[in-house]
């Protein structure tokens, strides 16, 4: 029979332990749930950067992407899965960063790069070719670490596609 004392005991461990994995935003800001991050690795010229990713897999994850929000962490980002390997387009509506939107292949290495888009603005970004990921990035990241087209992105969801 568990006591409420165990029973807090217990919801308080299972609280710490999931900690390690979600980042809990306060209600009422612009992103209100609970968030699964995952680390991803960049490979430049100069070394490796990593990054903690909130991941974007599901139409209506991808539709929202960073929307609404008014900042970003240094070091943070989001990966979409666009769940299939073909052009991608995104735009900033409703988006208050400026984001470097990185393409990326289906095996992982940088198609392009636009750098510094445009917050709020409805101009479409596309690929260069076929793409199966996208990376958005505070705006200046992809410059300031040497980030070319060629490059490759390391991420257990990127790995998975790879067969």
């Amino acid at each position: 029979m568990r006591t409420p004392v165990l029973t807090a005991l217990l919801l308080a461990a299972a609280l710490a332990g999931a900690a390690a994995t979600f980042t809990w935003t306060a209600p009422g800001t612009a992103q209100e749930a609970a968030v699964l991050r995952t680390e991803l690795v960049v490979e430049t010229a100069a070394g490796p950067h990593t990054f903690s990713v909130e991941l974007a897999a599901t139409p209506a994850e991808r539709a929202k992407g960073l929307m609404d929000r008014h900042e970003m962490a240094p070091g943070h980002g989001m990966l979409f899965d666009m769940g299939s390997n073909a052009p991608a387009t995104f735009w900033m509506k409703n988006t208050y960063l400026p984001l470097d939107i990185i393409f990326i292949r289906e095996d992982g290495t940088v198609a392009n790069i636009a750098h510094r888009t445009t917050p709020l603005s409805e101009a479409l970004v596309p690929s260069e070719g076929n793409v199966r990921f996208v990376l958005e990035l505070n705006g200046g990241t992809a410059e300031r670490i040497g980030l070319k087209p060629g490059d490759r992105v390391v991420h257990p969801r990127i790995a998975a596609t790879r067969g």
